[in-house]
């Protein structure tokens, strides 16, 4: 789209293809996280919903 401008030419020469190279790193960080296990439920239940809550002990007898 942008190739047949003249400035579009000059910015890509001094600054490099920018868009080309924003998805090629979108591709690569997509490749990288395609590659991780996927975490289930069970595994983000043994996190506090908000670490900022008091912890609840069991009520005396």
């Amino acid at each position: 789209m942008f190739s047949q401008t003249p400035v579009y030419d000059r910015l890509v020469a001094e600054r490099g293809d920018i868009p080309i190279q924003v998805r090629g790193e979108a591709d690569r960080i997509q490749r990288d996280l395609a590659q991780l296990p996927l975490l289930g439920p069970t595994s983000q239940r043994s996190t506090p919903q908000n670490v900022f809550e008091p912890k609840q002990f069991p009520s005396t007898l």
